[in-house]
């Protein structure tokens, strides 16, 4: 049963003095911290997800992998870009990267690593975190491309590891005097390691590559020894990381990590753009058992971070563009109410369609209507 607009409006009014609340507690939470000369290095992990707030992806740009930050047909960021989306509210920014593509015999490219620099640097200086990651970039951390990797598929290889450990320890070491406004995400949804032959050994892999992440960082020194870190869920979704099986590593500093999950459901709303074999694509959402799956999956997410006592960072949400406006505008305003009252931090994976790349950077219809009602 589709929602009322009376319901519609509601919802949209819940949600707007929900995140006015939020923000006028992290700006008081950050002023305070402040004025009592709190080094941000002492930054914990949960408050930095309460500062954090609402962020936004810079999706289809530095994640390219023919021709770099415009092979996806948008211009090079700006500075100008990025001090709009602060002006839109938006507090974190997730900066995606492909790393190995541009890689010669296991070194980053110097102008690469720079121009990464450079946008962290824009993005802090705007009063903003920014999560740098490695994204996904040939499918060469779990083996997914049954082509190139058919002898490891779907598994971690020798050659994964060498190339991990030694991509982060570039990034990290590189990036090391920057403040605790910046952070690192090991990796993106590359962690499907069925491969590895039964379930316990799958999710034993992933929980080696978050270990492998979280101590080559620390090793790194400089602010990387207490930098927030975002470690990767199993394919990054709430249920296969709620299972009993998955473990989270060890770190040598309490409570600075994160945990990443992604949102796309129902994935027929959210990403299907066409009629599939298994299924139909939806134009609509915002029935009663719509809302029912989303807050069932969420008190789930939910229950897993305070059982472990750790914040979770839902790295990408989005629903397909071409939908309908009205069930987009509910969607996303549902998944970002979800979140946030459940102290976790809602990113919008942002392609250049929901918020223009060029000036005057103006949002589309549907997220211009999220964020008024917000504000």
């Amino acid at each position: 049963m589709r929602l009322r607009f009376k319901d519609f409006r509601l919802v949209m009014a819940g949600l707007a003095a929900l995140v006015m609340t939020f923000a006028a507690t992290a700006i008081s939470a950050a002023s305070a911290a402040s004025s009592a000369g709190e080094p941000v290095a002492n930054l914990d992990a949960w408050s930095g997800a309460k500062l954090m707030g609402v962020g936004v992806n810079i999706g289809n740009t530095l994640d390219n992998t023919s021709t770099w930050e415009t092979g996806w047909g948008n211009p090079p960021i700006t500075r100008d870009y990025i001090q709009h989306l602060a002006a839109l509210g938006f507090r974190v920014v997730r900066l995606p990267v492909a790393w190995d593509t541009y890689a010669h015999d296991g070194r980053i490219e110097r102008d690469k690593l720079r121009r990464v620099g450079q946008i962290a640097d824009w993005i802090t200086q705007a009063g903003m975190f920014c999560v740098v990651n490695i994204h996904w970039d040939g499918g060469w951390i779990d083996s997914d491309d049954p082509k190139r990797f058919a002898k490891t598929l779907h598994t971690f290889s020798p050659e994964a590891e060498r190339k991990y450990q030694s991509y982060w320890t570039q990034i990290a070491t590189y990036l090391a005097d920057r403040d605790q406004h910046l952070v690192f995400e090991g990796l993106n949804e590359e962690s499907n390691f069925d491969g590895a032959g039964s379930d316990e050994k799958a999710y034993a892999t992933l929980a080696r590559v978050n270990q492998l992440f979280v101590d080559t960082v620390r090793k790194t020194g400089g602010n990387n020894a207490t930098r927030l870190l975002v470690i990767a869920g199993y394919n990054t979704d709430i249920l296969k990381t709620t299972n009993a099986h998955f473990l989270l590593p060890n770190d040598v500093v309490p409570h600075k990590l994160l945990l990443s999950v992604h949102y796309y459901t129902p994935w027929p709303f959210a990403g299907m753009t066409e009629d599939a074999s298994w299924g139909k694509m939806r134009l609509t959402w915002g029935s009663k058992a719509d809302l029912a799956e989303l807050n069932m999956l969420f008190d789930r997410m939910q229950s897993f971070s305070q059982k472990n006592d750790i914040p979770v960072f839902v790295g990408e949400f989005a629903p397909a563009f071409k939908k309908e406006q009205a069930s987009r505008e509910r969607w996303m305003l549902a998944v970002a109410q979800g979140a946030l009252s459940r102290k976790m931090v809602p990113v919008l994976w942002e392609i250049g369609e929901d918020i223009s790349r060029r000036p005057p950077y103006s949002p589309g219809p549907a997220l211009s209507e999220v964020l008024r009602q917000i504000r």
